[in-house]
């Protein structure tokens, strides 16, 4: 997995996570719409759940990037 990572660039993470994680940007990010309905408890269906993954994920790569470099 650490190599794996190594090999993405930091550029295309960076990328990925302007872009698809806080697409679309109004009226807010829609990452951020997930979130909070999540701590709500509003996230029910199947869809929306992957939808959270989905748009978290470049996020998620950035931290295991960063958590492999220094462990």
């Amino acid at each position: 997995m650490k190599n794996l990572l190594n090999q993405v660039p930091w550029w295309l993470v960076i990328v990925l996570s302007i872009t698809l994680g806080l697409a679309p940007f109004s009226p807010q990010p829609h990452l951020f719409e997930k979130l909070q309905s999540l701590s709500r408890g509003e996230l029910k269906q199947l869809v929306d759940i992957f939808d959270l993954l989905f748009h978290a994920s470049p996020f998620a790569i950035i931290f295991l990037k960063i958590f492999y470099r220094f462990f």
